[in-house]
């Protein structure tokens, strides 16, 4: 974990799948927390991307946890699939479950960290019966289904709001759950969002689109830090 008890995620979906070893441990020698693992089955939303066979090869390339964000419907049959794999936290859409709470254990079960996701649409009455199931809740900035796009400016309410059932649930609880956001992520934006009660940020565009002169994200992962520093300094 990164000081301060914020996390940095990129997204390897926009990263170089030629040598997307290479790209994992380049990003998480930048300074990287986390490897975040977008994964869509053009059914759930519109869009194919990479599954547990990809996850298993980069697992020995990288001791950070990898993060594998499921945008698949059904999904239970793939939460085995990528716990062998080698995930470390494995989320899902509620919309994509029969039995939230079931899916949520089945995840348990097979020893990764288990998250809810949530879409800008997605109402939070989802998380009302689950929360003592849950270690990461994760806030969609944009509609799933593609990389490279804009930040909904409306998803810094949902933020706050997720965070304060967190903070409840905590001074309850004893538990910490991880807020993690997920679309957009820059910079530009990324104070805001922590400000808003973020903990774990999802980029990928941003970083992977943004090598350095010497060749290594080393730059771009310092400038998000250093964006975000206020709101650690503020927490």
């Amino acid at each position: 974990m990164s000081s301060g008890g914020f996390r940095i995620a990129p997204s390897i979906l926009s990263a170089d799948f030629a040598r997307l070893g290479e790209e994992v441990e380049n990003v998480i020698a930048a300074g990287a927390d986390i490897v975040h693992f977008d994964v869509m089955d053009n059914h759930y939303v519109p869009n194919l991307t990479i599954g547990p066979l990809v996850c298993e090869a980069i697992r020995p390339r990288t001791r950070a946890p990898i993060d594998v964000h499921l945008m698949v419907r059904p999904v239970d049959a793939l939460v085995p699939m990528f716990a062998k794999a080698g995930a470390d936290i494995i989320s899902f859409h509620p919309e994509a479950s029969e039995h939230v709470d079931r899916t949520l254990a089945l995840i348990r079960d097979h020893g990764c960290k288990a998250g809810l996701a949530l879409n800008p649409a997605t109402p939070l009455q989802h998380l009302d019966h689950v929360m003592g199931r849950l270690d990461l809740i994760l806030v969609m900035s944009v509609n799933p289904g593609f990389g490279g796009q804009g930040f909904i400016p409306e998803a810094l309410a949902k933020i706050a709001q997720v965070r304060r059932r967190i903070d409840c649930h905590a001074a309850e609880s004893g538990r910490d759950i991880w807020l993690e956001v997920d679309g957009g992520i820059k910079a530009g934006n990324i104070r805001a969002v922590a400000e808003a009660g973020g903990d774990t940020f999802v980029a990928g565009s941003a970083i992977f689109g943004a090598r350095g002169a010497d060749g290594s994200y080393r730059e771009i992962l310092a400038d998000l830090r250093n964006a975000m520093e206020p709101a650690r300094r503020a927490a």
